[in-house]
């Protein structure tokens, strides 16, 4: 199966940072979390996958074209959206949803006015009447209105409140499920990430760290409780340590599970694997 996107070796530095062959894959009708640091390269992978900021190297394809060669075919058969609207908040929507499909001739007005039912978004209020979420939902609704196959959404769930997270994220899955749209998500919300996700891709200082199905990203680490003291294998298997009232917590490998036989295993969250990652190289 093609994906609807395809990222190989993708460079772009900057002074003090530097995006470093950066690949993965979306598959048709998936979704995919993409976590890392703030700093970690995800807003500058992000941007260039939109032609935003122009890497040094890489490749990058949708549908199997190549961006550089089909850009304006891509661009009419993908959507962004991030966690605000940047449009002139005093317009009404029904002025903003003129001009924007003047742009697509792939504009299906019956597919917009099913989103403004499902979203229950009303044209005649402005921007600055919405909430954040309905924010987010109207973008959403424009997106999801030239009829995008692929979904790229930055933060799309940043500032809401519990349930207007909870509304987007089943939006999300009856997207994918329902309706076969691809979507790639950057998030910090891990909770969010770990409800919907079906495939995660973590960046780490620029670099892939995993690309893979969100349950075998999962399944490759254990968690346990830090013993008193550690041999000189065991503290070589450490992938990292956090410490809370009650103590330490070391993040292992599955693979290396069998060294420390003897101490309670459990399988760690998202979150709990990404935070005990970052702290690499700092156990004691």
């Amino acid at each position: 199966m093609t994906p609807v996107l395809s990222v190989r070796g993708l460079c772009k530095e900057y002074p003090g940072f530097r995006l470093d062959n950066v690949s993965f894959d979306v598959q048709p009708g998936r979704i995919m979390g993409f976590i890392g640091r703030n700093g970690a390269g995800k807003t500058t992978t992000l941007k260039s996958l939109l032609h935003l900021v122009h890497p040094a190297a890489g490749e990058i394809a949708f549908f199997g074209l190549p961006l550089e060669e089909h850009e304006l075919e891509i661009r009419r058969r993908i959507g962004y959206a991030g966690g605000a609207v940047a449009y002139f908040k005093k317009k009404k929507i029904a002025a903003l949803v003129d001009v924007t499909k003047s742009f697509y001739d792939s504009w299906d007005e019956a597919a917009f006015r099913r989103c403004m039912d499902r979203f229950a978004l009303d044209e005649n209020k402005t921007p600055d009447q919405l909430s954040e979420g309905m924010k987010v939902k109207l973008n959403l609704a424009l997106a999801l209105s030239h009829r995008a196959e692929l979904l790229i959404l930055d933060e799309p769930t940043s500032g809401l409140d519990p349930v207007s997270r909870e509304e987007l994220l089943e939006i999300f899955l009856r997207l994918a499920r329902e309706d076969g749209v691809a979507i790639l998500f950057s998030t910090h919300t891990i909770s969010d990430l770990e409800k919907c996700a079906d495939d995660i891709t973590y960046i780490r200082k620029g670099r892939i760290l995993a690309s893979q199905p969100m349950d075998e990203f999962i399944a490759d680490y254990r968690l346990l409780r830090a013993p008193e003291a550690l041999s000189e294998a065991q503290r070589a298997a450490v992938l990292g340590e956090c410490f809370d009232r009650t103590g330490g917590t070391l993040l292992i490998r599955a693979a290396d599970a069998e060294l420390f036989g003897g101490c309670a295993l459990t399988q760690p969250g998202v979150e709990e694997i990404m935070v005990h990652l970052e702290k690499e190289g700092e156990t004691a």
